[in-house]
């Protein structure tokens, strides 16, 4: 059997657990967003001022994956969040099948968004369903503008960009323009927020968007 063929077999049992995973996310009205980035980038800050921005507004519980450690689930939690951690042992993504598992804590009808921290990487999380409404990106400024370039399918399945650290133009080599034009030219549809997660900045225009979502699902 070729690798290609283990691959797309792999891909396609993922799918059909996604798939059942929509389904129970449906019936309770829970909006799933699957955040990915790059380790460092800051998505567990992100989520931290989302959760400060939404605060009273939303009912919302987070799915924390990391390769070990639960430091990331821990910092969500002192925000009132239920939070559960899932570690990989060494698997660069979260699948439907770890979801799935993580949802026995949850009771979905008590809530409206929730958050999956994706696991660090820049590539294999863009491939691997897990039953969610949207896939968002965080990108940091400091990575620079060549991100698009390098990882196109990053930026083609996620239906948000969120730019962080931008305090931090004028100390590093990266363009904003030439990021949103790339991520564009992936899939014009892409809404982007320019942010600064330590200055507040954008964050304001981030939370009212994804509040928004959250709402049209519960239409």
């Amino acid at each position: 059997m070729s690798t290609v063929r283990v691959i797309r077999d792999i891909l396609d049992a993922n799918d059909r657990i996604a798939k059942d995973n929509a389904k129970l996310f449906a019936r309770s009205g829970v909006f799933v967003v699957n955040l990915m980035s790059s380790p460092g980038a800051g998505k567990t800050t992100l989520l931290e001022r989302t959760i400060e921005k939404l605060a009273g507004r939303l009912r919302i519980g987070v799915i924390e994956g990391d390769i070990q450690s639960s430091v990331d689930a821990e910092r969500i939690e002192r925000h009132g969040v239920k939070a559960v951690q899932i570690n990989t042992g060494g698997a660069c993504h979260l699948d439907g099948n770890m979801i799935r598992d993580a949802l026995d804590e949850f009771d979905l009808d008590a809530l409206d968004l929730l958050v999956v921290e994706n696991v660090g990487n820049l590539v294999c999380p863009a491939e691997f369903q897990v039953g969610e409404d949207m896939k968002a990106m965080l990108l940091s400024v400091a990575e620079g503008d060549d991100k698009p370039l390098k990882y196109p399918l990053m930026f083609q399945q996620s239906r948000a960009l969120v730019i962080n650290k931008i305090d931090l133009l004028p100390y590093v080599n990266c363009s904003v323009e030439a990021i949103e034009q790339r991520a564009k030219a992936l899939r014009e549809d892409i809404a982007i927020f320019q942010v600064s997660c330590t200055k507040g900045d954008g964050l304001d225009a981030w939370a009212a968007w994804l509040a928004a979502q959250v709402a049209s699902k519960r239409g």
